[in-house]
C-alpha cells in the first residue's frame, strides 16, 4: 500500500488532508439519530433489533463531524433543547467535535432507521422536530461567527416556525463577511436563497426536478440544468448527487459527471453530508473543484459501508481517494463547456 502522504507535500493533482481554514456548520433542525438491523419487519409484531448505533445527526452537525474525522477543524451551530438537546451536545462532546448549541425552549427530536436484514432494505423515520420561535432563529443566525474566510455550511431542513428566507438571509451575511457559503436544504428554502452569494450548494437529483419543475432522466439534461443554474447566478459551484450514479459538478467552466465509486451499501444515512463535509474541506485547503469531487464521493462511499450516521474512518477515505485520481482522465466525460 502506498505510504501515506506527509504533511505540506501536494504530489501533482492531489490534496492532502493537512491544516484547514475553520468551517463552520449551521444546523437549525438537529437531531439524535438511533440506527439498528432487525431481522424482519412486521406490524404489530414486537421487532427485536441488534447493532444498534446513536450519533449525534442532522445536516450541519454531520459535516462537521466528518470534518473532524478528516482531520479538519469544524464548529458546529445548532440550535437544540429539552433533554434530548442535552444528550446531542453530549454525543459531540464525546466525539471531540468543537461546537455551539443555541438553546431553545423545544425539545430536539429523535430520528430511527431500521435496516431489515431479510430484504436489506433501510426505512427511516424522521419527526419534523420543535418549532422555533423568532428569538430562537435569531439567535441562532447571531451566532454564527464573523470571521472572513471561513466556510460556512448551511445543513439541513428548517424547522417549523423559521421562514423559508433564512438561508438567504445568511448567505448574504457571509457573502457581506467575506465568507463562502456552502448550502445543502430543498424546496422553498433552497429556492429562496438561490443567487443570494451561494459558493456551492448541493442538490440531490429530485432537488434539482423540484427546481427546475419536471423530470430529468435524461444524463445530458441533468447536465445542462446544472451548468444553468451557474450561469444564472444561483451558486458559483453546482453539484448534483446522483446516489451510486455519483454526481455532476458545474462551475462556470463547464461540467464534470463523475460515477461513484463501488461499496457495498449497508446504510446510506448521512452519506450526502459526508460526501458534502469532504468537499468542503478538500476546497478549503486549495484543492480543484475536480479534485475536490473526488475527495466528496470518496468520503460518501466510505460513510454507506457503514452503520450508524455518516461514519468514516481518515485512511478509508484517503485509500479510496488515491483510487480515484489514479482514473482522474474519467473526469472529462461531459461534452457540456
Amino acid at each position: 500500500m502506498a505510504a501515506p502522504i506527509p504533511p505540506n507535500v501536494t504530489p501533482s493533482g492531489v490534496t492532502p488532508l493537512i491544516v484547514t481554514p475553520l468551517i463552520v456548520t449551521w444546523t437549525l433542525n438537529p437531531t439524535v439519530d438511533f440506527v439498528s438491523t432487525a431481522p424482519a419487519l412486521e406490524a404489530t409484531h414486537k421487532i427485536r433489533t441488534q447493532d444498534e448505533h446513536v450519533d449525534p445527526g442532522g445536516g450541519g452537525v454531520n459535516v462537521a463531524r466528518v470534518v473532524q474525522a478528516l482531520g479538519g477543524e469544524a464548529l458546529a451551530v445548532f440550535a437544540a433543547g429539552g433533554v434530548t438537546g442535552h444528550f446531542l451536545g453530549e454525543l459531540l462532546a464525546e466525539s471531540g467535535v468543537p461546537h455551539h448549541c443555541v438553546p431553545i425552549a423545544g425539545r430536539t427530536r429523535v430520528c430511527f432507521t431500521v435496516r431489515e436484514a431479510k430484504s436489506g432494505l433501510e426505512y427511516r423515520f424522521v419527526p419534523e422536530g420543535p418549532e422555533l420561535a423568532e428569538a430562537e432563529w435569531r439567535s441562532a443566525l447571531a451566532a454564527l461567527p464573523a470571521a472572513p474566510e471561513t466556510y460556512v455550511v448551511a445543513s439541513g431542513s428548517l424547522p417549523r416556525g423559521v421562514p423559508t428566507r433564512v438561508y438567504a438571509d445568511a448567505a448574504r451575511m457571509a457573502a457581506a463577511r467575506g465568507q463562502r457559503f456552502v448550502l445543502d436544504t430543498s424546496g422553498p428554502a433552497l429556492r429562496a436563497a438561490l443567487g443570494h452569494g451561494i459558493t456551492l450548494m448541493k442538490p440531490s437529483l429530485r432537488e434539482l426536478e423540484s427546481l427546475v419543475g419536471h423530470r430529468l432522466a435524461d444524463p445530458s439534461a441533468q447536465e445542462v440544468e446544472a451548468l444553468r443554474l451557474v450561469r444564472a447566478g444561483a451558486a458559483q459551484m453546482v453539484v448534483v448527487t446522483l446516489g451510486a450514479e455519483g454526481a455532476i459538478l458545474a462551475t462556470e467552466a463547464g461540467v464534470r459527471r463523475r460515477p461513484a465509486p463501488a461499496a457495498a451499501l449497508h446504510s446510506a444515512v448521512g452519506a450526502g453530508d459526508a460526501f458534502l463535509g469532504a468537499m468542503v474541506l478538500a476546497l478549503a485547503r486549495g484543492a480543484t473543484p475536480e479534485d475536490a469531487l473526488d475527495w466528496g464521493l470518496a468520503a460518501g462511499a466510505v460513510a454507506i459501508t457503514g452503520i450508524g450516521t455518516a461514519r468514516i474512518t481518515r485512511d478509508a477515505v484517503e485509500r479510496l481517494h488515491r483510487a480515484l485520481r489514479a482514473g482522474a482522465p474519467s473526469l472529462n466525460g461531459s461534452p457540456h463547456t
